[in-house]
């Protein structure tokens, strides 16, 4: 077998952005000769990238961009942090944020199939990772919207108003980054999750010992807290804990219309990887 230099492999790697096993291995099979290896990889990327496609991606960026009165939001996902940071896939993240801004009304599923999931498939072969396209939403319907973006771009948020202004609604959308509330206001809870924290309620009140119309008095008490708690309208503004989201609304003659608050990786289960057996199965393949 010819020896392969480690300064054809980093040739190999700039002329394809792929990795360097990738690289080394299509040189050896090559015996060492850059274009045939060039040719063998470029019929084999699309197949190694949907390998990729299984591993779990949990790590990414959210990305918002405001637009023609809309504002933009997506999700882009990928496996670990190191490439979250890479320049190219924040550009593929940006990227793809615009091409959703020029088409309004796409569903993700019409965005990916407008170019975006063959620059998806490259990124992978460049970084070595699986990265998804997980989701996007818009404002839109109100003449009155905001968002917020967390600094690490982990978090964001899009809020729509009717009345208020554009300050009221960014301050709202950093308000729910931060709080994670379940719905806009206590009626929008849906029955059977009241129901249901009101079984885990009663069964902690089993063993009080106090009669049952306390029992039940303390278990309604509970779950008046719990929707306080997990809705928007009821909880106490970050910025000003003396004052409900409530009154900050009534203060501005405005109502909340619709939120939508995006955190990276959010009910991904995460595939729990064995590095050491998966580098040797990359040195042995």
């Amino acid at each position: 077998m010819t020896n392969i230099s480690a300064s054809q492999v980093k040739e190999l790697r700039e002329k394809t952005g792929l990795g360097l096993m990738d690289c080394k291995k299509a040189l050896e099979e090559a015996n060492g000769d850059l274009e045939l290896a060039i040719e063998e990889l470029r019929k084999t990327s699309g197949v190694k990238a949907s390998k990729k496609s299984g591993r779990s991606a949990a790590d990414g960026l959210i990305g918002i961009l405001s637009k023609n009165s809309n504002i933009f939001m997506i999700e882009v996902n990928c496996e670990t942090d190191f490439v979250a940071r890479d320049q190219s896939f924040i550009e593929f993240t940006s990227n793809t944020l615009n091409d959703y801004s020029e088409r309004p009304d796409s569903s993700l599923e019409e965005l990916l199939q407008n170019g975006v999931e063959e620059n998806r498939e490259k990124l992978v072969q460049k970084l070595g990772e699986n990265i998804v396209v997980r989701r996007i939403d818009k404002t839109s319907g109100s003449s009155v919207a905001g968002s917020y973006l967390h600094s690490n771009k982990k978090i964001g948020c899009l809020v729509s108003l009717e009345g208020g202004d554009m300050s009221l609604a960014n301050d709202i959308a950093m308000h729910a980054a931060a709080t994670d509330p379940m719905a806009i206001s206590p009626s929008d809870i849906p029955s059977e999750t009241i129901e249901k924290e009101r079984e885990i309620f009663r069964a902690q009140s089993e063993d009080t010992g106090k009669p049952t119309e306390i029992v039940e008095k303390m278990i309604e008490g509970k779950v008046s807290k719990f929707l306080s708690e997990v809705s928007l309208t009821e909880q106490d503004f970050v910025k000003d804990p003396n004052q409900k989201i409530s009154k900050l609304l009534d203060d501005n003659n405005a109502t909340i219309l619709s939120f939508t608050r995006f955190e990276v990786g959010e009910g991904i289960e995460i595939e729990k990887v064995d590095f050491a057996s998966e580098v040797m199965s990359q040195i042995e393949g």
